[in-house]
């Protein structure tokens, strides 16, 4: 069973980038016709899709997010990560990494999801 792992800081500032890692097991994150994708949940808000890697590489991201944005990865690794960066308090949110299947996107398999808080 594919497990996916969210990692990085529970705190940023305003202003800053926000850097978080997805670590995948027992699943290649090139395998064909999964994509790999990013969700976010404000508090007391529902889901709100970032972004996502193919399996060969590729990246989209949501154009309300485009601007601020970054997905890579690490095949080696086996981990894909993202960058938001000149956060501000509204990206506040339990941030999710997730599994795609590319042909209608369904979401299989999920991280626990990480709370990221954004303050001074």
């Amino acid at each position: 069973q594919v497990q996916l792992q969210e990692s990085g800081p529970g705190l940023v500032k305003p202003s800053q980038t926000l850097s978080l890692t997805c670590t995948v097991s027992s699943g290649s994150i090139t395998t064909n016709y999964y994509y790999w994708s990013w969700i976010r949940q404000p508090p007391g808000k529902g889901l709100e899709w970032i972004g996502y890697i193919t399996y060969s590489g590729i990246t989209y991201y949501s154009p309300s997010l485009k601007s601020r944005t970054s997905i890579s990865r690490d095949t080696s690794k086996n981990q894909f990560t993202l960058q938001l960066s000149s956060v501000t308090p509204e990206d506040t949110a339990v941030y999710y990494c997730a599994r795609v299947y590319y042909s209608d996107f369904f979401m299989d398999y999920w991280g626990k999801g990480t709370l990221v808080t954004v303050s001074s």
